[in-house]
């Protein structure tokens, strides 16, 4: 492959000759696209490069860029080529003389047969082209290769032109690469040029914007944009560069960044005035019909289309839309469905004068007809809402089972179409009344359910014997996942027992989910056998019925239960089985189940100290949680918040609680569900931190509301809240110096929680525990219980051993090496750091582990810093640097600044 630099691009001068064929310069705040042009460079030892996509997407711009990066030996001759050029006698003529700006006196002869000819004869441009083929290929010299660039091809394609360029192609000489960029595909035969490794192709998924690209663009303008704001204009823009330069000039000139972002709309300003004059507009006028006929629908297909607008030329519109490049995107591999970018979409539903074939609620409601014929309710209940027939909606909603609303859990297109029925409508029949009152247990507004679920009382008794026990039963079934959401257990588990009892077998969606629900309270309980027994039964019901999302809620059951156990290997294999069961459903559908297990991978890869896996799996979670409005998003959010304090990101740590806190808020979820959950990970950030008095104030109201007689139920997503409350205060008294206290809450933590299922607890509890025990020097008892932990944890947790491998090394090194082997120890000594040993070291007892603030301190005391300079450098009160500066002293075992230092040093904490 050539070498493409930009060294050697310095090298090479325009074009030479008149400013036919100049070479424009890159535009003001082009972003390099260096990726782009190494694909472009793979294919220089073939005939053709082929840059195709929609408008806007930066195509002449790349090609300009690759002329410049060519290696010096290269030369290059550009045709921006216009309408005109579609005759073709005058596109060979202009891409003779071109190639005369290299090739003096080339062609004389063909030249001056084309000058003669008149455009109303036949004219030979095969023959034409085989002689000065012929002529070229003595001329060129493969040393110094040329690149032709043919730039918008679109402009001048044809029939006859088309045939010649494939002409052109089959007998271009060695030395002679053509690179063309165009908006449609050409009719050349391209199988054949991409069999033979002949051909390079880059499509509008390449020239996308990338998010680095994005961020570079709007730098380079002077717009700086982040977090959410950048997120959602590399969405709606999907990476199209002319819609972001119309949008960076709107936004130049309002001066006010924040409004141009919430205004990225496609049918407004200099956007709608691009997409309709290059590419609207030119289109034929049953094309533009078609595209503001569809312009309401999400996606479509060729049958769709056809129902939708009564007619049977769908398919080659179609067609026509995709050789154009016409701002379609493809979404299944079988080109079957499709739908418009965004910001053409907004276009084309904004325009007010749009020729429409019929009135859109006609539109829409012929749209609904072919849904729901097609059995694909969803949709068709948004295009009945979209039609204004909520009457129409709301009959179709009946139609859902609860074993499709359980299974997929996606609450959130349901509760949006709530707001458009009117209530009299939502308790109309039973069948609305059960579905809603699912709907809204589900997403935890509990008020509401039950308010709506007591509306079945009006159909009571019902018509038949067995109709009343399916609606009690029903009633009985919701009321205990409200019970459960408001932490009353006992409740809840007499509502689950008799609704088991009395369900009939073909509810087999609510008989799985009292199952599971029954199950996570045996966990509370830490009764893991029976939780065991529960999850296994639920298993073996969603096998029997063949549902693959009931089956992915078991494994993600089991996967909780194995992972209390402290088996996270084993949880780890039933998370990624669940997600294999899962592998046929549709990417671009939102799925609770398959939320929760990707938010479980994340956590259990970070139980396993993979945290860049980790960190991938939990955002990804989040993102599909968000879309189906599902609180297990609490998991994602409360985990990289604790990756990110261990790694000293305090200000992401919090952010990403304060993230959870206001979807909570939001959503409307009441604080029993989410409230203990994030304060507990605050508490840990805290602890952390060295904010041992804010910790300690949690802490304490924690262990009062989840510990003693009248205990409130642990939370559903945290259900060993009470052990991790007694780690975390094990934890704090260790930082305020009482050993003693918590030596005894540690030792009672490690001998209590495997009873009651809390086996992974335990583990962090002893290598606390082992913390503790080097601080005071009682080094032979931290031995004996690190050797106790590695049998333990066995089941492949990693994360307990966070501090030992980050503050305790070496100490940690000696003891692996002097324990029988494991595969715990193999890896556990893969994540230890590089061993520095210099000549004379002496190697020091181990010391408690210091905090990230602490370590801060101390660095800035071995740069010789007063209190007060540290003070002003951390922006911690005096109080607080000599606060931390004793707890130093007191954890390293010495009593002077200097000594300090030394031993921080002895230990590998300072470099």
């Amino acid at each position: 492959m050539t070498d493409l630099s930009p060294a050697s691009a310095t090298s090479l001068q325009a074009t030479p000759g008149d400013g036919r064929f100049y070479r424009p310069p890159l535009p003001a705040g082009h972003v390099r696209r260096p990726r782009l042009c190494e694909r472009l460079a793979q294919g220089v030892d073939g005939r053709l490069l082929l840059v195709c996509a929609p408008a806007g997407f930066g195509k002449s711009s790349l090609a300009i860029e690759f002329c410049e990066r060519l290696p010096v030996q290269w030369q290059s001759l550009w045709l921006g080529l216009n309408r005109r050029d579609s005759d073709p006698g005058r596109f060979l003529e202009r891409l003779l003389e071109g190639l005369r700006q290299h090739f003096p006196n080339l062609g004389e002869e063909a030249l001056g047969m084309l000058k003669m000819r008149q455009r109303h004869q036949p004219f030979a441009f095969e023959e034409w082209l085989d002689g000065l083929l012929d002529e070229l290929g003595g001329r060129v010299d493969p040393a110094a290769p040329l690149l032709l660039v043919l730039d918008d091809y679109h402009l001048a394609q044809g029939a006859v032109l088309d045939r010649c360029l494939q002409f052109f192609l089959n007998h271009l000489p060695s030395g002679l690469l053509v690179l063309v960029t165009s908006r449609q595909r050409p009719d050349w035969h391209l199988a054949r040029l991409r069999l033979s490794r002949q051909l390079q192709e880059l499509h509008e998924q390449d020239l996308r914007l990338t998010l680095e690209e994005t961020r570079t663009l709007l730098f380079n303008q002077g717009a700086s944009l982040a977090g959410d704001e950048l997120d959602g204009l590399l969405q709606r823009s999907e990476g199209w560069a002319a819609g972001l330069r119309l949008w960076l000039i709107t936004a130049n000139e309002r001066q006010e960044a924040d409004e141009a972002t919430r205004d990225l709309h496609g049918g407004e300003g200099l956007i709608r005035d691009y997409l309709l004059e290059e590419v609207i507009e030119r289109q034929p006028a049953e094309v533009q019909s078609f595209l503001y006929d569809t312009a309401c629908l999400e996606r479509f297909c060729v049958e769709l289309c056809d129902a939708m607008r009564d007619a049977h030329d769908s398919a080659e519109i179609l067609q026509h839309l995709q050789a154009h490049q016409v701002f379609l995107v493809p979404l299944d591999e079988q080109g079957r469905w499709f739908r418009y970018h965004h910001l053409f979409t907004d276009l084309l539903r904004s325009t007010s004068a749009a020729p429409l074939s019929l009135p859109p609620a006609s539109l829409h409601l012929r749209a609904c007809r072919w849904f729901s014929g097609q059995g694909m309710l969803a949709e068709a209940v948004e295009q009945a809402l979209r039609a204004g027939q909520p009457d129409v909606a709301a009959s179709l909603v009946q139609n859902f089972s609860e074993e499709q609303l359980l299974a997929e859990q996606n609450v959130a297109m349901l509760l949006r179409w709530k707001m458009d029925l009117p209530d009299s409508l939502l308790t109309s029949t039973p069948r609305l009344i059960v579905l809603y009152s699912w709907a809204l247990a589900l997403a935890c507004q509990l008020d509401a359910a039950e308010d709506l679920a007591n509306q079945l009382a009006r159909f009571l008794p019902a018509p038949t014997a067995c109709e009343q026990q399916s609606l009690l039963a029903q009633w009985l079934a919701v009321s205990g996942v409200i019970a459960r959401g408001r932490g009353d257990s006992q409740r809840a588990e007499q509502y689950f027992s008799e609704a088991l009892a009395s369900m009939p077998p073909e509810r087999f969606g609510p008989r799985l989910l009292c199952l599971s629900t029954l199950a996570n309270l045996a966990v509370v309980r830490g009764d893991l056998w029976r939780a065991r027994g529960l999850n296994r039964e639920a298993l073996e019901l969603a096998q029997r019925q063949g549902n693959p999302l009931f089956e992915a809620l078991c494994h993600y059951d089991r996967s909780r239960v194995l992972q209390a156990r402290g088996e996270i290997v084993r949880a780890l294999e039933e998370v990624r089985c669940g997600l294999e069961r899962l592998r046929d459903l549709p990417t671009q559908r939102l799925y609770a189940a398959r939320a929760r297990l990707t938010l479980y991978e994340g956590f259990l890869l970070s139980l396993r100290l993979q945290p860049d896996e980790a960190r991938s799996r939990l955002q990804a979670g989040i993102a599909e949680a968000r879309g189906c409005r599902d609180i297990s998003l609490l998991i994602g959010y409360c985990m990289l918040a604790s990756e990110d304090g261990r790694n000293g990101r305090f200000t992401e740590a919090f952010a990403q609680l304060a993230e959870a806190e206001r979807l909570m808020h939001i959503w409307d979820v009441p604080p029993v569900y989410y409230l203990a959950m994030i304060t507990m990970a605050k508490c840990e950030l805290w602890l952390t931190q060295g904010q041992v008095d804010l910790a300690n104030a949690w802490l304490m109201r924690l262990a009062e509301t989840y510990g003693g007689d009248s205990a409130a139920a642990a939370p559903e997503f945290h259900p060993q809240l009470p052990l991790h409350i007694e780690l975390h205060r094990a934890a704090l008294e260790r930082r305020q110096g009482l050993l003693s206290e918590a030596e005894r809450r540690l030792r009672a933590l490690i001998l209590h929680a495997p009873s009651c299922g809390g086996q992974l607890l335990g583990s962090f509890a002893q290598i606390q525990l082992i913390l503790l025990l080097c601080a005071v020097g009682r080094e032979r008892e931290a031995q004996q219980q690190l050797h106790g932990s590695l049998l333990a944890a066995s089941g492949g947790a990693l994360l307990p051993f966070h501090e030992l491998l980050s503050h305790q090394p070496d100490w940690l090194r000696a003891q692996l090496r002097s324990a029988p082997p494991s595969p715990l120890g193999e890896r556990l000594q893969a994540l230890l750091p590089a061993e520095q040993v210099s000549e004379g070291q002496v190697v020091c007892a181990p010391a408690e582990a210091l905090s990230t603030r602490e370590l801060a301190v101390l660095a800035l005391i071995a740069q010789g810093c007063s209190n007060q300079e540290i003070s002003e450098r951390l922006f911690i009160s005096l109080h607080t640097v000599k606060t931390h500066a004793r707890h130093i002293n007191s954890k390293l075992g010495v009593e002077r600044r200097t000594q300090a230092v030394a031993r921080a040093k002895g230990l590998g904490l300072l470099r």
